[in-house]
């Protein structure tokens, strides 16, 4: 049985495992469990299938309605970006490369969805036996409770539950996180295991993002917000349109350039009556001030308007899709605005923005970022540390083990030392990238791979040799343009070149 098949995000060193081969057959799994349809959980399901497996993939309606729309995106993606790499490796002399997956393979193994209901258990298998709690953190999420039958177990089974991502104690349009106690182990995410955020409330996340809309406006260009098209997008919508209603902020271009979120969009509506604002979803999706674009030929022509606009385009952390058009188009101007409302890996562009950087490399250029960059972190779908905590403590007595996942090392580190001090009877295990481990009575023990691990841990959630190799480029590039003269700079030159000569 496997929990979740998401696509690898972060640096290039990180997202090269997308390309790999699965440490696993992938005909030998017999069923799937999909905890929701952000891709970083969903997006490697096509390449499964097209690799062998053949069985069913347990998700919610929800979920499932999200991915027939998420995972043949994220296929046009795959084809589109690999067109492109290959027209660069062809005029390079380098071999071909093949896309992850087309939009074709991600058709297909949307037959294989199986709906699952909240609350309901479902066979997996013989000896398993699945439940799936609201995550709280988007349409469709679960947390999902895995019981197997066990008869060395004191009860006759194990017990496991995989957090998948816990959503925040509030958020705009999903209920709080729920799921059930006395469990054997807890598999946990740990995406903001480091961080304390203030409380938030409505007002709150209105008055701050009114502040950021306003002082872009001030600076007359566009107001550019890489975003997630499922959700994060609506989220944004609903709020930007209510500060436009109670008339806190004049009335602006709004364009949502994602066909994604376009047709997530119609998926949310779709499932309104789900929301505890809907009414307040329908009115913002159906603002006169919002323009939903779809073709290219839409996007281009956003770059045509003049004076204050918000453009909020996929993907999140800058890495695809349409914003790296608008961020190529604005970072240099003074005018411009980007505010990043994500999480952003550590690797991807939008870090690299977050963290302050003047140049940057994209899109084979080089671009001085001169756009006001600026973060507000008060539309997480992930809870904070505190709320992490209280959500793992409420699970009561953990009699095995609590592993923790999905995040990097220092919110690993501080989820850990908080779980070491709030339940200290209670293993707390932070493996590595392919570690194996046995879950004998009670306790889970670490077990040989016939695999070696693909990554070290030294090669995850950091920056890898790709930013470093950017930054220096534009080092050089920099410190070149800066020697007095020409023939200062040609000294410098040679002396690389027999810096280069002599490792190479």
């Amino acid at each position: 049985m496997l929990v979740d098949c998401g696509m690898v995000q972060g640096s290039k060193t990180e997202r090269e495992l997308n390309y790999r081969d699965f440490p696993f057959r992938a005909a030998s799994i017999d069923a799937m469990i999909l905890t929701h349809a952000h891709i970083d959980h969903s997006g490697l399901v096509p390449k499964l299938a097209k690799h062998g497996f053949s069985g069913p993939i347990y998700a919610t309606a929800a979920t499932m309605d999200l991915c027939s729309i998420m995972l043949p995106d994220s296929g046009h993606i795959q084809e589109m970006e690999v067109q492109q790499l290959n027209r660069r490796n062809s005029q390079r002399g380098r071999k071909e490369v093949e896309a992850i997956y087309t939009v074709d393979d991600a058709t297909a193994c949307l037959t294989q969805f199986r709906p699952v209901a909240y609350g309901e258990w479902i066979a997996i298998a013989d000896t398993i036996r699945a439940r799936y709690w609201n995550a709280g953190h988007l349409l469709g999420s679960a947390s999902v409770e895995v019981e197997i039958t066990d008869p060395s177990a004191p009860t006759g089974v194990t017990r496991l539950l995989f957090s998948g991502d816990i959503g925040p104690d509030y958020k705009l349009l999903e209920d709080e996180p729920e799921a059930p106690t006395e469990i054997d182990h807890l598999i946990c995410e740990s995406t903001y295991g480091d961080t304390d955020r203030q409380e938030i409330t409505e007002e709150t996340r209105r008055k701050t993002l009114l502040a950021e809309i306003t002082a872009a406006q001030h600076r007359k260009g566009a107001l550019l917000i890489p975003s997630f098209a499922v959700e994060r997008t609506q989220e944004l919508l609903v709020d930007i349109v209510a500060l436009i209603e109670t008339g806190a902020l004049p009335a602006c271009p709004i364009f949502i350039d994602s066909p994604l979120a376009t047709k997530a969009s119609a998926m949310f509506a779709k499932h309104a009556s789900e929301y505890k604002n809907g009414d307040a979803l329908m009115r913002a999706m159906n603002s006169h001030n919002v323009r939903f674009t779809e073709t290219t030929e839409q996007s281009k022509a956003i770059s045509k308007i003049g004076g204050f606009h918000i453009i909020i385009s996929a993907s999140g952390m800058c890495e695809a899709g349409r914003i790296r058009h608008h961020l190529k188009d604005w970072l240099w101007r003074t005018d411009g605005t980007i505010l990043l409302v994500g999480y952003q890996a550590n690797g991807t562009l939008g870090r690299v923005l977050q963290d302050g950087a003047h140049r940057v490399r994209m899109m084979g250029s080089e671009i001085e970022v001169k756009a006001h960059i600026s973060t507000m972190d008060v539309y997480s779908g992930h809870a904070d540390a505190p709320e992490l905590l209280r959500w793992i403590t409420r699970r009561g007595r953990i009699k095995g083990s609590i592993f923790l996942v999905h995040g990097e090392e220092e919110a690993f580190n501080a989820l850990a030392g908080a779980l070491a001090h709030a339940m200290p009877d209670v293993p707390v295990v932070i493996p590595n990238l392919d570690d194996v481990y046995d879950l004998k009575d009670g306790h889970a023990i670490p077990a040989r791979s016939d695999v070696p691990a693909r990554l070290t841990p030294e090669h995850l959630g950091r920056i890898d040799w790709n930013n470093d190799l950017s930054r220096l480029v534009l080092d050089l590039n920099e410190t070149i343009g800066k020697l007095p003269d020409a023939n200062t700079r040609a000294k410098m030159i040679r002396r690389l070149r027999r810096t280069l000569e002599e490792a190479g």
